[in-house]
Parts: C-alpha cells; structure tokens; sequence
C-alpha cells in the first residue's frame, strides 16, 4: 500500500480497548499513521463485542459509516463478533476482510496481502488455541493508569454467556512476559497498572507452574510500582490467600469488582453461577474483614429469563445488603448459540428497562454512601485529566480503593500521586483540593 493511514474503532469490554490499543500499535511499527475513525483512512478497522444483540449492530454500523467516509478504504473486522459469526461479518457490505481472535498478531500482514472487494477469512477454531497470543504488552494506557492483559480464555459456560464461544480455552501470558511488561510501563512513568483478563482469577491454571497470587507477588516485587489493581475476578477465585495478600498494603489497591449477576439463588442457579447468595455473602464479609475500607464493585444483569418480579426483588435486597461501592447494571440479552436464548420466559424489554433504571438508581444511591464516609478526611489520589464533559474541574483521580475524587488545580501534576482534603460530594464521587 502507498498510503498508510489506518483507523480504529472499538466496542466492548477494557480488554478491547487494550487489544485495540496494541493493533495500534502494531500499525504504529509498520509505518502506519493513526487517524480518527471519522477521518479519511485507507484502512477501517472495527473491533466487535458480541456480549448482546446491541454489540453486534453497533459493529454492524461502524462498518457501514467507513464505507461512507471512503468508499475505496479496506474495511477490517476483528473481535468477539468477527470471531462468532464471521461469514456473518463477511457478508456485511464493505467487509474486506475478517480477522479471528487467534490471528491478531498478524493482522498488518493480513491487511497488506487484502484487496479491495476480494473476501478474506482469517478466523481459526478459537478451541484450538492453545498459546497466549503476544500483543504490545504496553500499548495501552488510560491517561495515568495502564492496563495490562495477562490471561485469554474462559472455561465457565455460563447459560448467558458467548464470551467462551468468543475467545475460547484458557492460555495465560508468561510471568517473564508479564515483569517485562511491568517494568517497561513502570519506566514509562506509570503509577498504577491494572491486571485485566477475560477469567483474570484463572491465570496459570492451565500451566500449572504458577496461579495469580504467585503472579501477583512477583510483580509487587518490581521497584517504583506504587499501585496494582486487578480488574475483575470471580467469586470462587477470590481465595483467602489472595485476601491476605490484598491486605498486605501497597502496592495492592484496596479494590475488588466481583461479579454478582443476580441476587437470587433461583435465578443463579439458572444463569449456571457456580456460586449462591450465601457464599457470596461469606466471602465479601471475609473480605471487608481482611481489607477494611475495601471498595467493591460488581456487574448486575436483569430481565433473564424466568426472572420474575420476586426474584428482582430479591436483588435489590441482597444489593441493598452488599452495600456495593459500584454498581454496572446491564439487560440481559439472548445471543444465539447460548442456552438461555432457548429458555422459555424471556422477559419484555419493557420490564427489562423498569428493572435496570431501578437497580441503577439503587446503584447510585450505594456510591454515594460509600463516598460520603470519605468527607473532610485526606486521602491519597492519582491524578488524571479531567473526563469530556466534566464541568468545573479540569482534574480527577482515582482513590485506591476506587472512588473518583474531582478538583482543580495545575495540569502539571497529572500522573502524580497526591494528598487530597475532600470537601465535598458530586454524583457518585468526591471533590477536593490538593493539601
């Protein structure tokens, strides 16, 4: 190609946007000038999420707008959905060419043997892979913060779920990959780095030379880190060990988002949660025990099927009783090929919404508490520019055990850790000023 400018979009999950972020910079390496999605490009590359019906025609949509924006540019579809469906991607006017979850690495050299209106396929069987595929490890970062995938793969086949479908057995990054990883970003300046994975408590399970508590030892080992999150584990991988070790003070944050799913035994049992409300009762009381001031969040889903007014009701109160410092809700949504887009009572969307507006209100609600124990105290923030379409503050940052605090003050100490007064609430969060 004589012109190298490329574009990318992306739907779904951190994970998607770390693995777009290191496509990038793939591009990047061979030459390629990153250009906005709504600019002139001579290459489109969309990756997908395939979670709910909305992913796939949110894909479906970017698709057409790179062929509006220029009609002669290969149009490239990666991701989730490109992996599930991909003679479905392929038929989509303006697809050129499909890439699998298992053939990213490639795809630059993929992208320069395409043609326009030629119909390539480069999508293996997802259940044969079994080797973690080496992206840029640090590619990605969010402002100050950098996110670091470490494991592919999920084994759990949840009813709802397409995900496994998506991105097949578990393969986990090696621990010498990983430190190399760690280090670089940590010379690059970053503060804090966040662990992310699709079944991040599963890391090494398949290896079994190391699990994620040893991974995580190794990593606090590395000098001028001064915070390390994880994104997401599983109830059952929460194992006392890993609450000791989260206990032990930095560089650990004092942060778990555990996903919930649903409140009411009936109804987990249904999603297959290999879990129950008691269970996850016991473990978050053994969490707050060990980790005081613990911030944790947790993924809520309404309107599965057979989910009726009682079993909601059962939710609220068990979500009321976490007392939850955040809260993502989401609607559930049928994806073919899973069992519970066979189950019969699917719930109206109409119900669907009245249950997921109630739970996020409810959601709000428990922030805001968790935030309003921090008033006129100090605490410690890692500064970041202010979010588009924050008003009135042109900083904000991350408390460690994840409450938002705003303020305002010099640009300069963006990426600094800092002690903050709060002074008051705002939405979900704090506002304050540098002590």
């Amino acid at each position: 190609m004589s012109a190298k400018r490329v574009a990318l979009a992306t739907l779904g999950c951190k994970v998607n946007q770390y693995e777009s972020a290191a496509l990038e910079q793939l591009f990047r390496e061979r030459g390629y000038t990153i250009v906005d999605f709504d600019s002139a490009a001579d290459v489109y590359v969309i990756n997908t999420c395939t979670v709910t019906n909305l992913g796939d025609r949110k894909s479906r949509q970017l698709i057409r707008r790179a062929g509006r924006t220029n009609p002669d540019a290969l149009v490239v579809v990666t991701g989730c959905y490109a992996q599930t469906a991909p003679d479905e991607v392929l038929e989509v006017e303006g697809v050129d060419l499909v890439v699998g979850a298992g053939n990213r690495a490639s795809i630059v050299d993929l992208v320069e043997s395409a043609a326009k209106g030629r119909k390539l396929k480069a999508v293996q069987d997802i259940f044969q892979c079994r080797q973690f595929e080496e992206l840029p490890g640090e590619a990605h970062q969010d402002r100050v913060r950098a996110f670091l995938k470490i494991q592919e793969g999920c084994e759990n086949f949840c009813s709802y779920c397409i995900v496994p479908y998506a991105r097949g057995p578990l393969r986990s990054r090696s621990p010498e990959s990983v430190l190399d990883a760690v280090r670089t970003l940590v010379g690059r300046g970053f503060k804090e780095i966040v662990l992310t994975g699709i079944h991040t408590g599963a890391y090494g399970r398949e290896r079994g030379d190391i699990d994620l508590v040893r991974l995580l030892e190794k990593i606090a080992g590395v000098p001028g880190l001064a915070r390390l999150r994880l994104s997401s584990v599983e109830p059952n991988d929460v194992t006392p060990e890993l609450l000791d070790l989260l206990a032990s003070g930095p560089p650990f944050c004092r942060h778990l988002h555990i996903p919930l799913q649903s409140g009411d035994d009936t109804i987990l049992k249904k999603m297959r949660r290999r879990y129950d409300t008691s269970f996850y009762r016991q473990l978050l009381e053994k969490a707050r025990e060990k980790i005081p001031d613990a911030g944790i969040t947790t993924d809520v889903m309404v309107g599965f099927p057979g989910e009726r007014e009682e079993h909601f009701a059962n939710t609220c109160v068990f979500v009321q009783d976490m007392r939850f410092s955040g809260m993502h809700v989401f609607k559930y949504s049928p994806r073919r090929g899973t069992p519970a887009a066979k189950m019969p009572d699917q719930v109206e969307s109409a119900v669907k919404d009245a249950r997921s507006k109630r739970l996020i209100a409810l959601g709000r609600e428990l922030a805001r508490a968790f935030a309003a124990q921090y008033l006129e105290k100090t605490v410690e923030v890692l500064l970041e520019p202010a979010s588009p379409g924050v008003k009135g503050y042109n900083l904000e940052g991350l408390m460690d055990n994840y409450v938002r605090v705003f303020l305002t003050g010099d640009p300069a100490w963006q990426g600094r850790l800092v002690e903050i007064k709060v002074t008051g609430l705002s939405g979900n969060g704090l506002t304050g000023r540098i002590i």
